[in-house]
């Protein structure tokens, strides 16, 4: 299974960005879907996440308001809306996919079995 995510750039603060996460390979059941995002320095952090069976969605306090996760079940993708952007947004964006279950923890990078190779978002004040 493969991740591929895309989307990331530079920006001024205020704008938007839109961040894709396709999965692709082996036949696989896609449970759950991640964003995450690292500051150089600092721990990667939780930002979304999407149940794929029920497209309930989940958002670290810090985010919300402002991005959108949302799935589309056919392509296999995931995508992140980012608003009114913030120089603290800042970071390289991992998108993450749990093939085994959608019950545990949505915010534990462990309950996550592939990631993508993270896509950077810049945001110039």
């Amino acid at each position: 299974v493969q991740l591929q995510a895309s989307g990331g750039g530079l920006v001024q603060a205020g704008g938007s960005l839109r961040l894709s996460c396709t999965a692709s390979g082996r036949t696989f059941t896609i449970y759950k879907m991640g964003w995450f995002r690292q500051v150089p320095g600092k721990e990667r952090e939780f930002v979304a996440a999407i149940n794929w069976r029920h497209g309930r969605t989940y958002y670290a306090d810090s985010v919300k308001g402002r991005y959108t996760i949302s799935r589309d079940n056919a392509k296999n993708t995931a995508v992140l809306q980012i608003d009114d952007l913030k120089p603290e947004d800042t970071a390289v964006y991992y998108c993450a996919l749990d093939v085994v279950d959608d019950y545990t923890d949505y915010k534990a990078e462990s309950n996550y079995n592939y990631w993508g190779q993270g896509t950077l978002v810049t945001v110039s004040s």
